[in-house]
């Protein structure tokens, strides 16, 4: 049986034994689980266009009329790999501490909440 991909998450699963691709797979979703599940804090969700020189993990809401790097990627959340910026699409109900503002945010059917302070 080939693998299959989970439709809220996105992780890959069900590998058969020696199906290809097993390695790359697992992989990604690890790389997944440890920017997107785990305690999503955001720097700055007001940047349209990608900072200078950020550190490994900084992590970032896209905001609207994005350019550059982050060009098509408006509301989604951006993490600097160290090498390039890692993207993914935010799902209802997820949540993140916008470091900046001090707020509580939440992903709803359209967007990012204006978000309670914390």
């Amino acid at each position: 049986m080939a693998s299959s991909t989970e439709p809220r998450s996105g992780l890959v699963y069900g590998w058969s034994i020696g199906e290809t691709g097993w390695k790359e797979g697992m992989d990604n979703n690890l790389l997944w689980l440890g920017r997107f599940a785990t305690h999503l804090s955001i720097k700055d969700r007001d940047l349209a266009t990608p900072p200078g020189s950020p550190a490994a993990g900084d992590t970032y809401i896209v905001a609207a009329a994005p350019t550059d790097a982050w060009v098509a990627h408006a509301g989604h959340v951006a993490i600097w790999t160290g090498s390039a910026w890692a993207f993914g699409t935010p799902r209802v109900g997820w949540l993140a501490y916008i470091e900046d503002e001090q707020k509580m945010t939440v992903y709803k059917s359209g967007g990012w909440s204006a978000g309670i302070a914390i």
